[in-house]
């Protein structure tokens, strides 16, 4: 399945139980379809979210809402059934807000282009934790439940480990020679995985973080953007040529090819609810959901697509000109007032 949407989306993320997926886009709107296996997604409704783009996309409070970050500082949680505002911070981040994650049932994880990272509670409607642990913007995060630990990947090419039970920073690795753009825990939590600008994946030990334990460097020669943990020991990667495979980890390995999204970098991955579908956008406009047992059960031929879009198509408006690959100038300072607000209060 397909969905042409028109301008350079950023973020995907899929209903925890519907058949419902939401995308960001660089124009600052949200979108939210329906799908159904063997017919054509129906959108639900396009909301202009966002003054600038819309970088981060998640369901929030079992799929009631969605939140979505901007470089324009806010946070804001739309109603899943109505396309209504339900809140917003106007000042949630001193820096664009690069990344959303979630964490447990009534916390989630925000993380801005000046490596700052904040966890909010939506019970207490706060922002409950700030971490200042990195240099440049935060690429990706991921939680460990079993130890209530935040593991965050910047571009400033270190890996950080945030313990949210005593509000510290844990750990914090060596710098590595590339920027850390994707991250996923695997091996029952013993192995932290990587992607980098360069297409190699770093292996982190768990506990052991100050270096890498290991390197796979025969995936790509491209950047690894996205990581999508199958299982404990395959993990689905996203590369900058639009190539999207399995990889086998310990022992390290292609395991196949399983689909092309285009000839352009693939931003994010993401599994339905169900684990039915793959869903992966990239700088082709479009949002794909790949049949995830169509395409493991392949013979290693990659699924090729016809929808990939010329250059000289692109809209010069198109650029997201605070992007989180670069440094940026000078920031406007986030309001405490504001940021400690009433931001859950109707959730």
């Amino acid at each position: 399945m397909e969905i042409d949407l028109q301008k350079l989306p950023f973020d995907l993320d899929f209903h925890p139980s519907s058949q419902l997926v939401s995308v960001g886009l660089i124009t600052g709107d949200l979108h939210l379809y329906r799908y159904a296996a063997d017919s054509t997604p129906v959108r639900v409704f396009e909301v202009s979210a966002h003054k600038e783009s819309c970088r981060a996309v998640r369901f929030i409070n079992e799929g009631r809402a969605i939140l979505t970050g901007s470089p324009d500082f806010s946070i804001l949680a739309t109603d899943v059934e109505t396309g209504t505002q339900v809140a917003r911070v106007d000042d949630a981040h001193g820096a664009a807000v690069n990344r959303l994650v979630n964490l447990t049932e009534t916390t989630i994880a925000s993380g801005d282009d000046d490596g700052c990272v904040k966890v909010w509670d939506t019970r207490q409607r706060s922002c409950c934790n700030t971490f200042s642990v990195h240099e440049e913007y935060i690429s990706d995060m991921t939680y460990a439940a079993d130890s209530h630990k935040l593991v965050a990947t910047s571009g400033d090419g270190t890996l950080s480990v945030c313990n949210l039970r005593s509000s510290k920073v844990q750990t914090r690795s060596e710098f590595s020679e590339d920027e850390l753009l994707s991250v996923v825990i695997m091996k029952n939590g013993r192995k932290v995985i990587c992607g980098t600008q360069t297409g190699t994946l770093l292996l982190y030990s768990w506990g052991f973080f100050k270096d890498c334990s290991d390197r796979f460097v025969d995936l790509s020669p491209n950047s690894v953007d996205a990581l999508l943990k199958l299982d404990e020991e395959r993990v689905i990667t996203a590369s900058e040529n639009g190539v999207i495979s399995l990889v086998g980890i310990l022992p390290n390995r292609i395991i196949q090819p399983i689909a092309e999204h285009s000839e352009y970098p693939v931003e994010r991955l993401a599994f339905s609810h169900e684990k039915k579908f793959l869903g992966s956008i990239s700088h082709d406009n479009m949002l794909k959901l790949w049949d995830l047992e169509d395409i493991l059960q392949g013979s290693g031929n990659i699924a090729k697509s016809s929808s990939a879009v010329d250059d000289s198509d692109s809209d010069d408006m198109d650029v997201d000109t605070s992007g989180p690959k670069s440094k940026r100038g000078t920031k406007r300072t986030a309001n405490p007032g504001q940021m400690q607000g009433n931001f859950f209060a109707d959730l």
